[in-house]
């Protein structure tokens, strides 16, 4: 049986090789490189041919005080349809994490060991969820009490049916013959709306609610 081959995204080059290291040493895991979070998922898969992601997603100074665009990126990548496992700082983000249909949820802070177990678990695509952040899923608010802050505008309920087909601020602008920078900010004010910190997260809210039908 081929052991699962492990691809590792983080901002920070010394945790990227931290986990290397100390994974690489798991005889059940074959690590397969390392990459920071800003660049082209696709290309990741082409040139290392993973079955598995890990995802450490250790907010720095900046993306604590804005983390949005750190989990678009996460939302992005989770398109690709592989397993990934996310590794968090604290279970502040963890219902948006787990939104996104990730396989594996746990403290930055496990150790070797458990994220072991875990990406094995994702690689049969099995879905594990540490204590921790177990109890801040299941204890958020279910879906019925999601509600809107007010409503939206026509405008802004054009962009969603475009959030919702996958496009990108420019594809959005391109299509309702508006700036990127104007479709920015409309997707900006729809996640406010919705109490959203992701696109994905927004689109499944507005699901709820009854604003799309997909």
């Amino acid at each position: 049986m081929d052991l699962p081959s492990l691809l590792i995204i983080s901002d920070d080059r010394l945790t990227r090789a931290g986990l290397a290291a100390v994974l690489s040493d798991a005889a059940n895991l074959d690590v397969a490189g390392d990459v920071d979070s800003h660049g082209d998922p696709a290309q990741w898969i082409e040139l290392y041919d993973p079955t598995v992601l890990l995802w450490d997603l250790g907010w720095d100074a900046e993306a604590r005080t804005d983390p949005t665009s750190a989990l678009d990126r996460l939302s992005h990548a989770t398109e690709l349809n592989l397993p990934t496992v996310v590794l968090l700082p604290d279970d502040e983000h963890a219902l948006s994490v787990w939104q996104l249909g990730v396989n594996g949820l746990l403290p930055r802070s496990a150790n070797v060991e458990t994220v072991s177990a875990a990406v094995q678990a994702a690689s049969v695509d099995l879905r594990v969820l540490d204590a921790q952040m177990a109890r801040a899923v299941t204890s958020a608010p279910s879906g019925d009490a999601i509600a809107l802050t007010e409503p939206l505008t026509p405008r802004e309920e054009e962009v969603l049916a475009l959030v919702a087909e996958g496009m990108t601020n420019r594809a959005i602008g391109h299509a309702l013959s508006i700036s990127e920078h104007t479709a920015k900010f409309h997707v900006q004010a729809l996640l406010g709306k919705l109490g959203a910190q992701s696109r994905t997260e927004a689109v499944v809210r507005a699901t709820r609610l009854g604003l799309l039908s997909l």
